[in-house]
């Protein structure tokens, strides 16, 4: 019996060393899962908004992480297939956090990234705006990526950015606002 003891207690000591040292790869930022503030709005399609990106930061990215690529979906949009309201791309590795109003302003954007196209064929952030009486969810996804640089053109889909993304991801986190007026 003291031998069976002796195994469980060795055994889970074990696995607590594991699990202390596992992190997660995760995002946040003010205000998640929670409703987007009129900041964060278009200033376009019937809203009057600031049009500023949230602010965003992340940790914990996976190892051999080279660069990473942030983005912003509607999946309720009533398009059929949602809405890319941002991506932003070449990201350095050393680079943790995006202030508010990045993706508004490339000047806040760290040196080497770009912003590629959006649903509204800009290179930029484009704010939420739901239908009035209908609340949707805008996910913000940071992806860890293999590689230092994506060559795409400033005017790449969002769909283009996303699959040549997903082709080099080492790891993704994801934080959920949603939005309604």
């Amino acid at each position: 019996m003291k031998h069976i003891l002796r195994a469980l207690t060795f055994n889970g000591a074990l696995l607590a060393m594991g699990t202390a040292y596992a992190t997660d790869f995760t995002v946040s930022s003010p205000g998640a899962n929670r409703l987007l503030s009129e900041t964060h709005f278009a200033n376009g399609f019937g809203c009057a908004g600031d049009n500023l990106s949230p602010q965003i930061s992340w940790k914990n990215a996976p190892k051999g992480t080279k660069s990473f690529a942030v983005s912003m979906y509607d999946p309720d949009a009533p398009t059929g297939s949602g809405w890319w309201h941002w991506v932003a791309i070449n990201i350095p590795a050393s680079i943790s956090e995006l202030p508010e109003g990045a993706g508004s302003n490339m000047d806040k954007m760290p040196a080497g990234s770009m912003m590629t196209g959006t649903d509204v064929c800009q290179s930029a952030y484009f704010g939420a705006c739901p239908p009035k009486g209908e609340t949707h969810r805008y996910v913000i996804t940071v992806k860890a990526l293999s590689v230092e640089k994506l060559d795409l053109p400033t005017d790449a889909s969002g769909a283009l950015a996303g699959f040549m993304t997903n082709a080099s991801k080492l790891g993704e986190a994801t934080i959920t606002f949603k939005a309604r007026r």
